[in-house]
């Protein structure tokens, strides 16, 4: 099994959106992962529609008076995987961290998979005050596909390689993934937590939906990180820097 990260764009924002309190602004990458199992590729979020290329506001509103977005032809996530030689088609495994247009506005490009996402998370991309109150635009996530509504704790193949963990707080239902390699443990955080810092300090974004369980989920992360896991956080421009964009050995 190997494990892929891959660059789908690049947001810029107040930085303060990342870590409340702080000033400025930071450009973060916007990630995607391509997990390729024996049993199927599995690809961890998608990244954004590829309409924010050319007309931003058109796809994603008042979202654009926060973040301004860097998105090139040949950055989004089927041209990611065409790179590395798998058809977007034959991805068997689409696992949404949470339903933000940048997790799932790719997912129009991932036609055939199966969708795995927490089912408080969906239901809540499908109550209209939610929608409103968590900027959820259903355009990316209501496409047909055969969805796979999980609750807590999920091992994907039964084989202990992939296992989805429930990370709630930055939305209703918002999920990680583990992943068990040669070396150990790597955990792909999602925006369960943002940056290095996020972890290092317990400093919180500006807005989550549940500060409590936000902090719950971070302190989950924190003491895996301290049992010996490798953290790969969800947009820390400096840690994804170090983090290679190519295949690492993985083995089940």
């Amino acid at each position: 099994m190997r494990l892929f990260a891959m660059t789908c764009g690049w947001l810029v924002g107040p930085m303060a959106n990342f870590l409340a309190g702080t000033e400025g602004e930071i450009r973060v990458p916007v990630p995607s992962f391509l997990i390729d199992h024996p049993n199927g590729p599995v690809l961890f979020d998608s990244g954004m529609h590829p309409q924010t290329q050319t007309d931003a506001r058109a796809r994603l509103g008042g979202i654009t008076k926060i973040f301004r977005v860097e998105f090139q032809p040949g950055e989004e996530v089927s041209a990611r995987l065409h790179d590395l030689g798998v058809d977007a088609g034959r991805v068997r495994y689409l696992i949404n961290s949470h339903l933000h247009f940048d997790h799932t506005g790719g997912n129009a490009e991932i036609p055939n998979a199966r969708l795995v996402v927490q089912r408080r998370e969906w239901a809540a991309g499908h109550d209209a005050e939610q929608i409103q109150r968590q900027f959820y635009n259903p355009r990316d996530y209501q496409l047909g596909h055969d969805v796979l509504a999980v609750e807590g704790e999920y091992d994907l193949f039964g084989d202990g390689c992939i296992v989805c963990l429930p990370t709630y707080g930055h939305t209703p239902g918002h999920q990680s993934l583990r992943l068990q390699l040669d070396h150990g443990t790597v955990i792909l955080t999602g925006d369960a937590c943002y940056l290095r810092r996020t972890l290092d300090e317990m400093h919180l974004p500006s807005v989550v939906d549940d500060p409590d369980a936000t902090r719950r989920s971070l302190e989950r992360l924190r003491a895996l990180r301290d049992a010996g896991a490798q953290i790969i956080y969800g947009h820390d421009p400096e840690a994804w820097a170090t983090l290679p964009q190519a295949p690492v050995e993985v083995s089940c």
